[in-house]
């Protein structure tokens, strides 16, 4: 295991260093020039989007996309990643990795909007849904049916084995602090065996189910986490300035920049961060397609409020609660174990038990969310029942066997999945960000005209005129 481990940590580290780092920031930057930073400029505009009413009463909304998307971005890495991101580069300035955190997500928003307004661009109907996603796209604007199939391969191992294994094993790993040497009892077996049930429960009941599941939980635990995180910040507002002066100081120590790079806060924080809000990764395209819009670019700016919502709120609230708790910062502790011991530090007992919840609500979510992914990738490579009854079973099982797996395995596989994932669709991003951009542009002439902004394909010609026709146009201008 040890030799597995060394070298899957060998190609993560090079995938990471010399390439992936580079592209995310590129891509990220070039797009927040191309779009006038249009995460910043459109904000108020996404916030008024996402309170529009869905037109049929049986097509997925604006709203519940946009959780299908956060539920599959708020997930144990925003509690046990931030954890393991600060730990793990502590040697050299843990506290910095929040700084390259908040970063990449402010730079990454803008790659976020554009995956999004193009896998509704190039969407399709399939029965009373629409599905689509960087494999979509990549097929029908690139015209590349087998690379949108390697993206389709890497979504599946990413999500339904990598990702939902990882969910699964943090949120066993979150009862070792009540069950001393939890790995070597029946626990894991518990653990992994009612998280698949539950999740087994709502993925064979169709994207419906698991919109109206999402949708109820993720508000709720996500409103009630930052609660907690606000209070131990107000408990510790004295000590606020100094955390603040470490995080910006620790981001830019030298040896971070030019030493042990692999290891520093630098790449951890990208690692993490990247891991948690998706940005450009070509996860949340697959949820962004299933909404009915008037305009491709409406969901653009709804998908990009979620690079916000789970970094610059959720992974924040987890830094506060570490940063400011009076616990050391403990390379040797894992994710969950740190989170538990910081928490208990500033509310007592109550602290490891809300954590506890809340991590099997975030996991659970998450692996609702991720399945959706995979789903509409699996139709893409073979639309068949049986073969996708015999998926929803795999699936299952990879959320039973991920509570029994090695922690430092499980990450960096997701890590090295995640990786190859993005940087196919970072690619393909960048081919066809000018059709997201002719569509911005479409949608901010009609709103300088006073009109609600309704999408042709025959007007721009970009676009699939199939989905972005006549009747679609005068459904939502009737």
């Amino acid at each position: 295991m040890d030799l597995i481990n060394s070298l899957l940590g060998n190609v993560s580290d090079f995938m990471y260093t010399y390439i992936l780092i580079i592209m995310l920031i590129l891509v990220g930057l070039y797009f927040s020039f191309r779009t006038k930073f249009v995460q910043f400029r459109m904000f108020p505009e996404a916030i008024r989007v996402l309170g529009e009413k869905k037109k049929d009463g049986k097509d997925i909304s604006s709203f519940q996309a946009l959780m299908i998307s956060t539920a599959s971005r708020v997930g144990t890495g925003n509690i046990a990643g931030v954890a393991t991101a600060v730990a793990a580069s502590t040697a050299i300035g843990g506290y910095g990795a929040i700084f390259w955190m908040w970063l990449l997500a402010l730079i990454g928003a803008a790659s976020a909007f554009i995956e999004s307004t193009l896998a509704q661009m190039y969407k399709q109907k399939e029965g009373t849904e629409f599905i689509g996603g960087p494999a979509y796209y990549i097929q029908k604007a690139l015209g590349s049916r087998k690379w949108g199939i390697v993206f389709s391969i890497l979504l599946i191992a990413c999500f339904a084995y990598g990702f939902n294994a990882l969910q699964s094993f943090n949120a066993g790993s979150s009862l070792a602090h009540y069950i001393p040497n939890y790995n070597e009892t029946i626990w894991p077996l518990v653990v992994g065996g009612v998280l698949a049930l539950l999740t087994a429960a709502v993925i064979f009941g169709g994207v419906h189910r698991i919109s109206s599941i999402v949708s109820g939980i993720v508000p709720v635990m996500a409103v009630i986490y930052i609660g907690l995180g606000l209070f131990i910040t107000i408990k510790n507002i004295n000590a606020v300035p100094e955390m603040f002066g470490k995080i910006f100081t620790q981001a830019f120590n030298i040896k971070a920049i030019f030493g042990g790079f692999t290891g520093s806060c630098v790449m951890q924080g990208i690692k993490r961060g990247l891991y948690s809000n998706e940005a450009g990764m070509g996860s949340a395209p697959n949820a962004a397609a299933a909404a009915d819009v008037s305009h491709p670019v409406k969901q653009g700016l709804v998908q990009m409020l979620s690079v916000f919502i789970d970094t610059i709120l959720i992974c924040t609230t987890t830094a506060f609660m570490l940063l400011l708790s009076g616990i050391e910062i403990d390379p040797n502790l894992t994710g969950m174990n740190y989170v538990q011991a910081a928490v208990q530090n500033q509310v007592g007992n109550f602290g490891p038990l809300f954590i506890t919840i809340s991590i099997f609500l975030f996991a659970f979510s998450s692996l609702v969310g991720n399945y959706y992914y995979t789903e509409s990738n699996f139709k893409f490579i073979r639309d068949s029942k049986t073969g996708l009854l015999i998926f929803r079973c795999t699936c299952v099982a990879a959320i039973f066997v991920g509570a029994l797996m090695d922690f430092t395995t499980v990450w960096t596989l997701a890590d090295i999945l995640m990786g190859l994932m993005a940087m196919v669709n970072l690619v393909a991003i960048m081919l066809l960000g000018r059709k997201a951009l002719i569509a911005l542009k479409d949608y901010i002439a009609q709103k300088k005209a006073g009109k609600n902004p309704v999408f042709r394909a025959s007007e721009t010609n970009v676009g699939d005129p199939e989905v972005w026709n006549e009747a679609h146009a005068k459904k939502w201008e009737d």
